[in-house]
C-alpha cells in the first residue's frame, strides 16, 4: 500500500450517536470528549441523545462533528496507523488541522464552536440555501450562475457534481434553468449559503477571533479547501478564506493522489467523502471509519 490520506467529514453528515463507539472503546478519545464537555457543557448529549433536530443547527453541528471526526482519526492512530497527508471538507478542515498539529485538540474544539456560531449568525442575516447540481459540466453551471446576481458555484465535489449557494429569491429560477440545460438539482439540508459571499461577515469575525490563538503550520501536510495545496504561509489566512471561498475538493483529491496517496480513509460520518473519492480517483482505495467496528475492518485491509 502506498501513502495513506485521512479525510475529515463536513457539515451535513452529522447524525445522533456519532463518535459514541470510539468514546467507549478508546480512552484517548474519551479524554478528548470529556475535556470538550468542560469547555462546552451539553455537547455530548447533543451528539449521543435526542432526535437530531438540535444537532442540525449549525452552532451545534460544527463542534459536535469536530469531535466525531477527530475521534475516528485518533482511534486509527491509537492502532498504529499514521497518515501521510490530510484534508477536511469545510468544517472538516478544523479537525484535520488539529490532528496535523497546527493547534491543540482543545483549541480546535474552541475554534469549531466559534466558527459554528459565526456561520449560523451570518446565515440568519443573509438568508440563502445550497443545492447540488448534477449531470452538467462545471463550465455550464458557472455560466448559469453568471446569469444571477446572488448564485455562486461553491463546492467542486467531483465530476458532474457542483454545489451552489444562492439567495432564497433566486434559487427557484436557477433550478429551472439547470433542468432546462439537462441537469438535476438536489437541495441540501443546510441552514445557509456557505462558502460564498453570504459568509463574508463570518470570515471577517473569525479572523479577529484567530488573533487569540497560536496556530502553526501542521506537522502532517493538510491540503487547503481554498487552494487545493498543502497549507503554507500564514495558516490563519487560509482558515478564514475557506469560510467564504469555494471548496476545491475534486482538485484536492487529485493532487493528493498525484503526490502518492493510494488509500483514502474518511474519518467521520456518512461516507460521502469516500463516495466522492471513488468517483474522482477510482483507481485508489477508499474507506470510511464511521465507528470502531469499521475502523477495525480498515486496519485489516490497509497494511501499516
Amino acid at each position: 500500500m502506498g501513502k495513506i490520506a485521512f479525510l475529515f467529514s463536513g457539515q451535513g453528515a452529522q447524525r445522533v450517536g456519532m463518535g459514541h463507539s470510539f468514546c467507549e472503546n478508546y480512552p484517548a478519545v474519551r479524554e478528548i470528549f470529556e475535556k470538550a464537555e468542560t469547555i462546552r457543557p451539553g455537547t455530548l448529549k447533543q451528539m449521543f441523545e435526542g432526535d437530531g433536530g438540535e444537532l442540525k443547527n449549525t452552532e451545534n453541528t460544527q463542534p459536535c462533528l469536530y469531535l466525531a471526526d477527530l475521534a475516528s482519526a485518533v482511534a486509527l492512530s491509537c492502532e498504529g496507523m499514521s497518515p501521510d497527508m490530510l484534508a477536511g471538507f469545510s468544517l472538516g478542515e478544523i479537525p484535520a488541522l488539529a490532528f496535523g498539529g497546527a493547534f491543540s485538540y482543545e483549541d480546535g474544539f474552541r475554534l469549531a464552536c466559534v466558527r459554528g456560531e459565526l456561520m449560523a449568525k451570518a446565515a440568519t442575516n443573509n438568508p440563502a440555501s445550497m443545492a447540488a447540481v448534477l449531470k452538467l459540466e462545471n463550465r455550464t453551471v458557472e455560466e448559469i450562475c453568471g446569469n444571477y446576481g446572488k448564485i455562486y458555484p461553491v463546492n467542486y465535489n467531483c465530476p458532474g457534481q457542483l454545489v451552489v449557494s444562492g439567495s432564497v429569491g433566486e434559487m427557484p429560477s436557477f433550478c429551472e434553468d439547470v433542468k432546462k440545460a439537462g441537469g438535476r438539482v438536489i437541495a441540501l439540508n443546510v441552514s445557509g449559503g456557505f462558502h460564498s459571499p453570504f459568509m463574508a461577515e463570518a470570515a471577517e469575525l473569525f479572523g479577529k477571533e484567530l488573533v487569540n490563538y497560536t496556530i502553526t503550520l501542521p506537522k502532517i501536510p493538510v491540503y487547503s479547501n481554498f487552494t487545493s495545496e498543502p497549507y503554507n504561509g500564514d495558516p490563519k489566512e487560509l482558515i478564514c478564506s475557506q469560510i467564504s471561498g469555494s471548496v476545491r475538493w475534486e482538485e484536492t483529491i487529485r493532487k493528493m493522489a498525484e503526490n502518492g496517496a493510494e488509500a483514502f480513509i474518511e474519518c467521520g460520518i456518512g461516507g460521502v467523502l469516500q463516495k466522492l473519492v471513488s468517483k474522482i480517483v477510482p483507481e485508489c482505495a477508499s474507506y470510511c471509519a464511521e465507528n470502531a467496528k469499521q475502523a477495525q475492518e480498515i486496519l485489516k485491509e490497509v497494511r501499516l
